[in-house]
């Protein structure tokens, strides 16, 4: 009806449905097999009572290290012969990864350091959320200095943001959906 408004569709929750249709073999293996440089990211992906999510995935995206962003070609798109994804041969750079946390709520990602930019983006997906949410794992020791996102965020909740280096090219990142250790999530809207 002309004039009349309508209030917006509310949304659902996302998830859980990862375990069948969303994540895909090495999808944490954003660096090519056996690259001297590559780098390992993993964590845990909490809930607001400190709980492990069994059942979050998380994407990543970020710059090849001289910072072109094209990644490869395809590395989503099946393989028809093998069943896994064209674009993920084990040699090429894919820019991008999608791992499901185990049932532990872990993840682990290989991949190579980001140039350009001093971080990773992350985008979470778990159950109970209406939307997905973005973050980024900063990486410590790297130049962190006049980063726009890291400046406009409390010194307080910074570290919310940065890796922690467990040893040489190891690093763990966990995410808190919610909590006192809540990770600094953006707002896209």
């Amino acid at each position: 009806m002309p004039g009349e408004e309508f209030a917006p569709t509310p949304s659902q929750t996302v998830g859980p449905f990862y375990g069948y249709a969303l994540p895909f073999p090495d999808g944490g293996a954003i660096a090519p097999a056996g690259h001297p440089d590559t780098v390992t990211v993993h964590g845990h992906v909490f809930d607001g009572a400190g709980e492990p999510v069994p059942d979050a995935l998380l994407e990543i995206w970020q710059p090849a290290p001289d910072g072109t962003r094209s990644g490869a070609p395809g590395s989503l798109r099946r393989d028809p012969t093998t069943g896994g994804f064209a674009g993920r041969d084990g040699v090429s750079f894919t820019g991008f990864g999608r791992v499901a946390t185990d049932a532990a709520g872990h993840y682990v990602i290989r991949t190579l350091p980001p140039g350009g930019v001093p971080y990773l983006s992350v985008c979470v997906f778990a159950r109970g959320l209406l939307h997905h949410l973005f973050t980024r794992i900063y990486f410590p020791g790297s130049d962190l200095t006049g980063d726009r996102l890291l400046d406009a965020v409390g010194p307080e909740r910074r570290s919310t943001l940065i890796a922690e280096q467990e040893s040489e090219r190891v690093y763990r990142f966990d995410v808190h959906l919610q909590g006192e250790k809540e990770t600094v999530f953006l707002d896209f809207g």
